[in-house]
């Protein structure tokens, strides 16, 4: 279990590695998985951790179950391993588009400015 303190600052890190609002996450969900001929309904777009990370967006801290918070850790640590990677501002490095569309899948757009 997590303490107070703790939980304080995963939150606050995943909400600031998560710099995409749950607006654009889900949007950016939609489209990764719209097909030609078909897109899945929005609840179902997106891998299971991005639509686990907009699940999370939409909650209050006294809402989380330890599956989010596990889930939170796992994005803060992958989004911080990415950044680490690289010692040009994060912008400069956003050209990688692959990369960029594997962190915009857990909510973190590259080539937004650090908060």
């Amino acid at each position: 279990m997590t303490d107070a303190l703790e939980m304080d600052a995963l939150w606050d890190e995943f909400h600031r590695v998560v710099n995409m609002t749950s607006q654009e996450l889900a949007a950016w969900l939609r489209v990764l998985d719209a097909g030609e001929d078909t897109e899945p309904l929005p609840e179902q777009a997106g891998p299971p951790t991005g639509r686990h990370v907009l699940a999370i967006l939409q909650k209050r801290r006294t809402d989380l179950t330890d599956d989010d918070i596990q889930v939170m850790r796992e994005v803060v640590d992958t989004v911080t391993a990415q950044q680490d990677l690289y010692d040009e501002p994060e912008p400069e490095r956003a050209s990688d588009e692959d990369r960029r569309h594997r962190l915009m899948t857990i909510g973190h757009d590259p080539l937004k400015p650090r908060k």
